[in-house]
């Protein structure tokens, strides 16, 4: 990562209006996303003596304020900046106490900016998860389940605050074990007793170390501590049987996005999969419904197969959570179309008939091709 200097570059600040490019401190940890705003010129001078920088690369790719930014130019960047937000939860979630609640706060404001430009981008992220083994999938994880249950906090029509919450809660409840769930992702062996006792361990580790770096919010930190708790007391750590909305929701989130990824001894599930055996599970309940059907039943990302024989991604959900838009790649004979036409499965002869892995298609699509098939609609 290449950087310069905040103050070789404050010329493209102006205090008081978004920031054009992130703000990092000497460790290259995240202070401010972008977007965020710099007060005022005491906060500037701060910044300076504290040696701020800025990457490079993000400088290059900033809005100069002499020109807008076209929507289709914003979505062509996601993918790079959803990849930056991952090394930013990464460094975020392993960052010390002390400066655990400043990391997780900038990188939850820059995570929230990249739904808040494409919502279906962020479901296509969680939805196309890479192998077993790629990346870091503690991290991934902890993303892939705060855009869930932001989602379903927004699809239930939860205060903006509170869908923060959601997504802050659900990033953080595994914060104690990131490295082992990355570890476990591609252990095929059982679980040592030293394993099994840090899995029991760290809802209450998790949330005593939220605690520790001074977050006060004591429903974001109760549902870390209780989010693997049940009604009738057989959950763990501590058999509890008072569990809030929140706890819930993240433990629903947890096991669907987890189904959702392939280990080294199980395929991904699909979305249909997942949400039927969370249904099954969670027996009717309004927090798991509302998750699946923020997702849909072909959520977008997905490989479909039409009625009519061609085979394409849903690029988002229609009226109807089984009539899903689909941006056809393949025609009826099996051979790649020149570009993509837009079909209504609405219409019987462009109906759903099968919902396919993502290897079905003959092409591998790219993250930048994907946000572009999905900002294209």
């Amino acid at each position: 990562m290449r950087v310069c200097s905040l103050s070789s570059v404050k010329n493209r600040i102006v205090l008081g209006q978004p920031l054009p490019f992130s703000v990092r401190d000497a460790s290259r940890m995240l202070l401010l996303a972008r977007g965020q705003v710099i007060r005022d010129e005491a906060q500037l001078q701060e910044l300076f003596e504290r040696g701020a920088l800025v990457e490079v690369q993000e400088l290059a790719e900033a809005v100069q304020p002499s020109r807008r930014e076209t929507p289709a130019q914003r979505l062509a960047r996601l993918p790079a900046d959803w990849d930056r937000g991952s090394r930013d939860v990464r460094q975020a979630l392993g960052a010390p106490i002390a400066q655990l609640a400043s990391a997780i706060h900038s990188t939850t404001d820059l995570l929230l900016s990249l739904i808040e430009c494409s919502p279906d981008v962020a479901l296509s992220q969680v939805v196309r998860q890479p192998e077993a083994g790629a990346g870091h999938y503690g991290v991934s994880h902890s993303i892939h389940a705060a855009t869930a249950c932001q989602a379903a906090a927004r699809y239930l029509g939860w205060s903006v605050a509170e869908q923060r919450r959601a997504f802050q809660a659900a990033l953080t409840m595994n914060v104690a074990m990131i490295d082992l769930q990355a570890r476990l992702s591609t252990q095929v062996s059982p679980l040592t007793a030293k394993q099994r006792e840090a899995i029991n361990e760290h809802p209450a580790r998790s949330a005593e170390m939220l605690s520790e770096a001074g977050i006060t919010d004591t429903d974001w930190i109760e549902a870390v501590l209780k989010h693997h708790e049940l009604a009738d007391g057989s959950g763990y750590p501590n058999g509890a049987t008072d569990i809030s909305e929140l706890a819930e929701m993240l433990r629903f989130a947890d096991v669907y996005t987890a189904r959702l990824s392939s280990r080294a001894n199980r395929p991904a599930m699909s979305a249909q999969q997942a949400g039927r055996e969370l249904h099954q599970m969670a027996d009717a309940s309004p927090l798991a419904g509302a998750l699946i059907k923020a997702f849909g039943i072909f959520p977008p990302g997905s490989v479909v197969r039409l009625a009519s024989g061609e085979l394409g991604l849903v690029v988002g959900n229609g009226e109807k959570a089984h009539q899903p838009r689909v941006a056809v790649l393949i025609n009826g004979a099996g051979e790649p179309r020149l570009s993509p036409v837009l079909r209504d499965s609405a219409r019987g002869e462009h109906a759903v008939a099968a919902l396919l892995p993502v290897q079905a298609l003959p092409m591998r699509l790219s993250d930048e091709q994907v946000a572009g098939l999905i900002g294209a609609v």
